[in-house]
């Protein structure tokens, strides 16, 4: 049973890192627009990388929510796999 639970762990926070991912790289093509799928990436991503934005200091355009965002999930992915 703890291994079935490891394996979603890893597998939900692989699809969210990917994500992730996907969101930082419309950010850079496509800042203004879209279709569904660019909807659904910034859908999914947006209620965690909220609570972090709120947390951070604003550093001039950069946007560091991503990149915490993954650390925190390959924290909890280990932290997943060691238990």
């Amino acid at each position: 049973m703890a291994s079935v639970l490891v394996n979603f762990i890893q597998l939900l926070a692989f699809v969210l890192w990917f994500l992730l991912i996907a969101r930082v790289v419309l950010s850079w093509t496509s800042p203004r627009g879209g279709g569904g799928l660019v909807a659904f990436v910034y859908q999914a991503t947006e209620p965690i990388l909220a609570p972090i934005r709120r947390v951070l200091p604003p550093t001039g355009g950069m946007d560091w929510s991503p990149l915490v965002a993954m650390l925190i999930l390959g924290v909890i992915v280990r932290v997943a796999v060691r238990i």
